[in-house]
């Protein structure tokens, strides 16, 4: 008996680790083609060799939330990546020493003030 309810939960450990995995895949790719593909942080540029460094982050760091229009995404390289998750964990903790509120993340951002930009180049 202690076999076959083992065996379930394998199976259902199994099962839940595919599903994550094609649903990570899925708003992957649609990042990746809907985005420049470059650092939303750091603006390193990624090209072929190198993008699987490039990873995806949810703004709210709810997974499941994948909006078709990407709103709730932004591309990261691995360290800033890594980097907006312990920022998450200390403000969770209260230890907000790295930023000035609850849930402060980085506040660049190299896409900005882009439209204005190409409107110049005109």
């Amino acid at each position: 008996m202690v076999t076959a309810d083992n065996d379930k939960l394998d199976q259902l450990v199994i099962e839940a680790r595919r599903a994550s995995e094609q649903r990570d895949l899925g708003y992957r790719e649609q990042a990746l083609k809907m985005y420049p593909h470059i650092c939303g942080r750091c603006a390193r540029e990624f090209d072929r060799k190198n993008l699987h460094e490039l990873t995806v982050h949810h703004r709210d760091h709810n997974h499941s939330n994948n909006a078709a229009d990407g709103s709730n995404w932004e591309l990261l390289c691995l360290y800033c990546h890594d980097n907006e998750h312990q920022r998450q964990l200390e403000a969770q903790q209260g230890n907000t020493s790295s930023g000035s509120g609850k849930n402060s993340s980085a506040s660049f951002n190299p896409f900005g003030d882009l439209k204005s930009m190409l409107e110049d180049k005109k």
